[in-house]
């Protein structure tokens, strides 16, 4: 991606305009040249002198300002990326049939770079199928539409159709530009930890706090993929652009990797799973005894989710990628690295990664450690400690290299 970009943010007439600004503040201070061009409604919201001194660039809503220099043609050819932000359902219309009637509209159509859509609306305007229509026909010429949050709303209203974060917009319209070589394939991530609950208030779970999960979902998802995110409990926000389907336990964790795992390319169990769970789930809450005993709570096994996915990739999809996680610790049977080799031949994936879990080890930190294993035992790649982020790369660059070596 080049070092300083020539972005346009358009911005249309909708309340979340005002949100807009810190997105402009983002990309000029990741040191962009950024051109906004505001429709004339966005203006009652927001005003050009805000636009200008924030951006450094002079503001122009109009067609007919400074026509010598041919604005309608010229901003979107010197584009290399255009985000519009807030996208309300009249400007998704009017791109979407082609309308070129006001500056913004004639942007869209001269730009040959990549277009991203950050929708804001009522949520009955979200959902109405002439916005559908619309949406999915920006889709299908390439455009990103990225769906908006689902939280409060102009006055009383709550719903499907809030602005997604500002981050996660500049987060999402940057990645288009990252080189794109996962696009087409069809991505299942689990993230988080399972809980396994011995009655209505207490559970069995661990520290995990799904920020590895995520941070694949975001990288896949910036590589072109169509990703799935199957969330357990989580502590970090979860990213948009990508589907979330959210699970409780273990088995609720099987049934929602299963019932994905149909179409997909590439699985992705980086979730903690817990080992146990109560053979006997209490209905009521267990009462602390008056004198003082401790109750006697017997486990057993919870279903083991990696290996009945190599069983059903096994079965009917045998060009399937399988990527397993293993946390572990050293103990006198051997060390983090031989009890990963010997998961690997044990579960029969295509790759696992290995990381030492303990205190401030990569359960809920930012950063980790890993070594990526694959059948292949000269291929062994140990990852010093870095940003997870870097990490999910360096494992969608091993899942790319798999399958390139398999065809």
């Amino acid at each position: 991606m080049k070092k300083s970009l020539n972005i346009v943010l358009g911005v249309s007439g909708g309340i979340a305009a005002y949100k807009v600004a810190y997105i402009l503040r983002l990309l000029t201070e990741a040191g962009h040249n950024v051109q906004v061009v505001p429709t004339q409604a966005s203006l009652n919201f927001v005003g050009s002198a805000t636009w200008e001194a924030l951006s450094g660039n002079p503001v122009n809503a109009q067609v007919w300002d400074d026509v010598a220099e041919v604005p309608h043609v010229r901003i979107g050819q010197a584009a290399d990326l255009v985000i519009v932000a807030p996208a309300t359902a009249d400007l998704l219309s009017r791109a979407a049939s082609g309308a070129a009637n006001d500056l913004l509209t004639n942007v869209l159509l001269t730009a040959t770079c990549p277009i991203v859509f950050a929708p804001a609306m009522h949520t009955e305007m979200w959902l109405n199928p002439a916005t559908k229509e619309n949406v999915a026909t920006l889709r299908s010429r390439g455009c990103l539409v990225i769906d908006p949050g689902d939280g409060r709303l102009t006055g009383d209203d709550s719903g499907p159709g809030r602005l997604p974060d500002p981050e996660e917009i500049v987060s999402v319209a940057l990645g288009v530009l990252s080189e794109q070589d996962l696009l087409g394939q069809d991505i299942v991530i689990t993230a988080g930890g399972t809980r396994e609950f011995l009655d209505p208030v207490r559970f069995l779970g661990n520290s995990s706090s799904g920020k590895q999960g995520v941070a694949l979902a975001i990288s896949a998802r910036n590589r072109g993929a169509k990703v799935t995110l199957i969330c357990a409990s989580t502590s970090v926000s979860l990213p948009v652009g990508v589907e979330i389907v959210n699970v409780i336990t273990g088995d609720d964790m099987l049934t929602a990797v299963l019932n994905c795992a149909t179409n997909a390319d590439v699985i992705v169990m980086a979730a903690a799973v817990a080992d146990y769970k109560p053979k006997v789930r209490q209905a009521t809450k267990m009462k602390k005894s008056v004198d003082g005993s401790v109750p006697s709570i017997e486990l057993e096994r919870t279903v083991d989710i990696l290996a009945n996915l190599v069983i059903h990739r096994d079965a009917s999809h045998p060009d399937q990628l399988i990527v397993g996680f293993a946390a572990e610790t050293g103990d006198d049977k051997g060390s983090v690295l031989e009890h990963g080799i010997e998961k690997l031949q044990r579960k029969g994936c295509d790759l696992l990664v290995i990381n030492e879990v303990g205190p401030n080890l990569a359960f809920g930190t930012d950063d980790n450690e890993v070594t990526i294993l694959t059948r292949d035992p000269a291929s062994q790649l140990t990852i010093p400690k870095t940003s997870k982020t870097t990490i999910a790369h360096a494992i969608w660059d091993t899942v790319i290299s798999l399958q390139s070596h398999s065809k």
